[in-house]
């Protein structure tokens, strides 16, 4: 696990009266890097409120669009790191990057929701970090 990873999980365990994680994927995935990236995280957690759920409709997974929103506001404008990091999320999932696809096919396996998501976090972190520091985006550990 990295600084990222950590902060983000330890966001993840906080949560709301009604059981909510407080943060959600997207907002998980892209908070972590607001200090770096030069912008406060609340921004990035109004900019991240509705990208839950794969944009509440099962779509896109809120923790890929939450590391794709990283890569930009790191200023990194390269559309072929975007689509590195769609390759490699895709490589690991069975070519899913789908909310409902990855939530169907976490429960086929008998898996947790929030483990899943939380999974899918992680996953979505470690690539996001590992394209910025490529490209000198993070500061040196």
């Amino acid at each position: 696990m990295s600084k990222y990873t950590d902060l983000a999980m330890e966001r993840r365990s906080h949560f709301t009266p009604d059981g909510r994680p407080v943060y959600n994927c997207c907002q998980a995935a892209v908070s972590v890097f607001a200090e770096d990236a030069g912008f406060d995280e609340e921004t990035a957690m109004k900019a991240a409120t509705y990208f839950r759920g794969g944009m509440q409709t099962g779509s896109a997974c809120g923790a890929i669009t939450g590391s794709l929103m990283a890569l930009g506001l790191s200023g990194l404008d390269d559309p072929a790191a975007a689509n590195r990091l769609l390759r490699e999320i895709k490589a690991q999932h069975d070519g899913m990057i789908n909310c409902r696809d990855l939530l169907n096919a976490s429960a086929e396996r008998g898996e947790v929701k929030m483990v899943h998501c939380n999974g899918m976090i992680c996953d979505g972190i470690r690539c996001t970090e590992a394209i910025l520091r490529e490209n000198g985006k993070l500061p040196d550990e």
